[in-house]
Formats: structure tokens, sequence, C-alpha cells
């Protein structure tokens, strides 16, 4: 099969990117090797709602209803993924997974699991969240526990009247960690290695994540001065619940790590109860004990490793020099990559100011860029 646009990814950055082109006159063509549109989200633990508003998190050319509340919840939002894809006649190819692309010439290759794609461009929207990191600590084998990634989490009763160590401090993390604890979980810790920058939902009615969208362009020197103080007067001095002091401000901790910030949408409320306790970072097992990088020891009944998510694009892309060392596009949004013209990335870095509505403004972009192209040179891309 040949097409002038092939997207790789039938998540909100593929659609939205697909949906963009078919509004200038282009069809792409969209696989993915999910089973349909929205399954990723339906998947995802019950708990989980959007961190940034409804207004701030619909796709191009649809908005997202009322009902949803401003908090959107991860049902509705494959819902809304749906009749997205109704509405501007998307239908991507499911069960169909690109295993690697290279350039031939002036098109794309895409070598499939179903066959082989060529195309003239190529958007990969695969997710930021696509391949979990599965970790493995010395002495895991002998451990009597359960191990999972949270990626395999869906709610809090299986974990009811247990001990739980979860794994990572981030955003899913400090979620999972709160939703144990409000459902009956005995005792909950969350073993931090990379001390977060935990903020507030939003500041009074107005949300976090739209206070930020000027922070992807001002200085780190200059705003995290700010970003310190309105974290100390929303959620007080978290140390003396034993949460340990980021070692940098919000902005400077995203840029030089990739790690945003922790939205709090109830970890510091278990904080303040000890319902939830902050521990060292998880070094391995021995026996049933976990042993902390302080030395302390550990019996929990179950760990649940918030340990993070890969592009995945490694052996899809890694021959062609796109990539950074953490597997992320090195380049995203309309430019393409020195040496790989005609290949772009939406949807593969989480800023400050939220992911969907970065993909909103890459997705309109992204399909300026190429229907200018394909015009200007209909031979060439």
């Amino acid at each position: 099969m040949s097409a002038e646009v092939l997207v790789v990814g039938a998540g909100p950055a593929g659609l939205a990117v697909a949906a963009c082109l078919r509004r200038r006159g282009i069809d792409a063509v969209i696989v993915d090797r999910g089973e349909t549109v929205g399954d990723t989200w339906a998947a995802r633990y019950e708990r989980l709602h959007l961190h940034t508003p409804r207004v701030q998190s619909a796709l191009p050319g649809l908005r997202m209803p009322r009902r949803f509340g401003r908090w959107v919840a991860k049902d509705d939002m494959a819902r809304y993924l749906r009749v997205y894809a109704r509405r501007h006649d998307l239908e991507p190819q499911f069960r169909t997974e690109v295993l690697r692309l290279d350039r031939d010439g002036g098109q794309w290759v895409a070598t499939t699991d179903a066959g082989v794609l060529t195309a003239r461009q190529v958007v990969v929207a695969t997710g930021y969240s696509n391949t979990p990191v599965q970790p493995h600590w010395p002495g895991q084998e002998a451990f009597g526990g359960s191990v999972i990634h949270a990626s395999a989490y869906r709610s809090p009763e299986p974990y009811a009247g247990r001990r739980v160590l979860v794994v990572g401090a981030g955003n899913t993390g400090a979620e999972i960690a709160a939703d144990l604890a409000e459902h009956g979980a005995a005792d909950v810790r969350l073993s931090v290695r990379t001390p977060p920058n935990i903020i507030p939902r939003q500041f009074g009615p107005l949300p976090t994540t739209l206070m930020a969208v000027p922070m992807d362009f001002l200085p780190a020197g200059l705003v995290d001065p700010v970003n310190r103080l309105l974290q100390r007067v929303s959620l007080g001095d978290l140390t003396r619940y034993g949460m340990p002091r980021p070692r940098a401000g919000v902005v400077a901790q995203a840029r030089s790590t990739g790690v945003t910030p922790t939205i709090d949408v109830g970890l510091v409320a278990a904080l303040r109860t000890a319902t939830v306790t902050p521990v060292a970072s998880l070094e391995r097992f021995d026996g049933s004990a976990a042993v902390l990088a302080d030395a302390t020891r550990w019996a929990p009944d179950a760990v649940i490793a918030a340990t993070g998510y890969t592009t995945g694009l490694a052996p899809v892309l890694g021959h062609l020099g796109v990539l950074d060392e953490r597997g992320a596009p090195v380049v995203t949004g309309t430019d393409s990559a020195p040496g790989a013209p005609g290949l772009r990335f939406v949807g593969l870095w989480n800023p400050l100011k939220g992911q969907l509505f970065q993909i909103g403004l890459d997705a309109r972009a992204v399909a300026r860029v190429i229907h200018r192209q394909l015009r200007a040179d209909p031979r060439t891309s």
C-alpha cells in the first residue's frame, strides 16, 4: 500500500494529525497496534482523570461535552476519542504494528507485521507512554509478594488490608499510593528516588496547567522562585511528612530530566494523615524483605512499580539517528530531524502546559506544513 502520509498511532496525537490533514484535503493512512480507538485509555486505572481541564484537553475540531466535568475521567476520554474518529471519518487500520521505518529514495518504507507500507511523509504519534519500563531488582525472583508495573494496576480493591510499596513518586505513583490509602490498604509506603516537585491541580479556581502555558518559554531562574512560593503557600512544607525536598525547581527539573511535576490529587492529604509514608528508593529484595537505599528493611505484600515508560521507538527508528539517549525524538512538531526529511513526531513529549494541549497545537502546525510541502512539489516530500 502507498500513501501520501502515514500516521503511526491512533491515540489522541495520531487522530488529531489525521483530522487536521483531512480538513486540508489529505487522507492519511493511520495504523495502530491496538484493537480499537480509545482502548488504551479505557484500560487505565479506574481513578484516573486528566490533569488538564476539559477546555485545555480537546482536540482540534471537536469540543469536549460539558457533562464530562472540569477533570475528564479516563472512560470519558476514551468515549471522546471514539466520537472524534467518527466525526472526522477516520478509520485506522488496527492490529498493525510498525516494526521498522526506512528511507528509500524519496519515500518512507514502513515494515509492519501486516505487510509493507510506503509514504512520502510519516508522522509518528505512538505516544509518550508507549512501553512500560519493567524494572528488575536483585533478589526479586525469591520475593514472596507480587510485583507489577503500574500499567497493570486497575483498582485498590485487591490490596485492601495489605502492605504495599509503591515505587516512584511521579504522577502515576503518587495517585496510586493515594488511591490505595483511601481504600483500605493496611500500610502504603512510597519509595522515592527522585524527589518530585508536587503542585496543586489548581490555585483557587485557576488550573495549574493553564498557568504553566508561558513557562515553556520563560527562563527557569525567573519562574521557579515564583513556583516555589506558590508550592509553599498552597501545600506547605512537605518535608515535615518525610517527603524529600526536590533538588531543582519545577521548570529546571522538567528541562534537565524530562520529569514533570507531580500534580496533587490526594497524595498531600495522605501524607498529612500518615496513610502514605515516603521512604528511600528500593535497592533490592532479600527474601520477603524490600531493602531500601538507607538500609531500611520492610516486608510488603505487594510492590507496584510506577517506574515510567519509554517511547518504544528504538527498534523502529534507532538506526536513523533521530532519537536521544532516552529514546525520545530529538526534534518534535513541524521540523524533521536532520537526515530524515518528511518524518515528524507529535505527542511524544510532555510539556508543562499539558500534553493534549500541545498535541492540538502541533497537529494543526504539522498538517499545515505537510500540506504546503505536498502542494509545492507533488513528486517529492
